[in-house]
């Protein structure tokens, strides 16, 4: 009887430490998605006449066929490498393409170094009209700035891709091909994925470190919910707009974990989720603390897992301004 008794009373103190410590999480990593300011509804552009222009919306109709949003935060030395690239892209585009129409979105998110600066340099130097530069007064996060750079594009697709140029741009034709073979009802998400090179001739080059520290990461995820998907983390994905318009204005996470987050609400819309092989090095220079970041991923990802499943945070069944 004793024994019995000692079994409950331990069953229901493991209870109450479970409850206290999901309610801590929730109450302590939530995030808590800060409004625009009024400086942050414009871009800098290279026009002549309007330098500063108010930014479009997601809401809007799509005037271009392509929108490429650049989340950066103090990138001035590796920006450009992936301008570079972008441009040397759309040149060869448009000689078998020539009405193909884009904007770039560079989303400087609160950099205290020449981010902006070298980004309109590289505009003025090679008259590249579409580049629009958008300042955060205050820092939000990589999840953040893609999230608002997202919400202001014009584009028919949609994507956003790392400032280090670690991906091969050109792999952007790839996941256009899956996008437009999977969409169902005009929506669909297509990812790069660094995982599936066994299925292609694609190249990845990464240290061992950032290896076992994806599998250990991809292995968690897999765990609260998120299957089906090898590589969440590539900062290289691609949206319908129609896509777009149901996922982003659900977003909460600004920071590193907001990529899961999309896969969830992609999940819960039953938009299709496609991974195709893209061509990846590793760069040097990331903003990413080994340690430091990925306990707080860990613990940002458990805030959102417990949040949806306690009904704290609520998903819109349609398609929001």
């Amino acid at each position: 009887m004793l024994t019995v008794e000692i079994l409950v009373s331990a069953a229901l103190g493991l209870a109450t430490v479970l409850v206290v410590c999901t309610g801590l999480v929730v109450r302590f990593k939530s995030p808590q998605p800060r409004q625009r300011e009024e400086s942050e509804n414009y871009f800098l552009c290279i026009d002549e006449k309007h330098e500063r222009q108010r930014l479009g919306s997601l809401s809007d109709e799509p005037t271009v066929d392509l929108s490429i949003i650049v989340p950066a935060y103090n990138e001035e030395e590796r920006l450009p490498v992936l301008l570079k690239d972008i441009r040397e892209y759309v040149t060869a585009r448009r000689q078998g393409e020539p009405k193909f129409s884009y904007e770039l979105i560079i989303m400087d998110d609160g950099s205290r170094d020449k981010t902006v600066d070298v980004a309109m340099d590289f505009a003025r130097t090679h008259k590249m009209r579409e580049l629009k530069a958008v300042r955060h007064v205050i820092n939000r996060g990589k999840g953040g700035a893609v999230t608002q750079g997202i919400m202001c594009s014009l584009g028919r697709y949609i994507m956003f891709c790392d400032a280090d140029g670690a991906t091969r741009f050109s792999d952007i034709d790839a996941l256009l091909a899956q996008a437009k073979e999977s969409a169902i009802e005009g929506r669909v998400v297509a990812i790069g994925s660094r995982n599936n090179q066994a299925l292609s001739d694609t190249v990845v080059e990464r240290s061992h470190v950032r290896a076992f520290l994806q599998w250990g990461f991809h292995t968690y995820v897999t765990i609260l919910g998120v299957r089906g998907v090898r590589d969440t983390q590539c900062g290289f994905k691609l949206f319908s707009r129609e896509a777009a318009r149901r996922i982003f204005p659900n977003m909460h996470v600004e920071r590193f974990i907001f990529d899961v987050e999309i896969l969830l609400l992609a999940r819960y819309h039953h938009i299709p989720v496609v991974e195709v092989p893209v061509n990846w090095h590793e760069v040097a220079g990331s903003k990413m603390s080994i340690v430091r970041d990925s306990i707080q991923m860990a613990l940002d990802l458990l805030a959102v897992r417990l949040n949806y499943m306690l009904g704290n945070w609520k998903v819109s069944q349609t398609a929001k301004d």
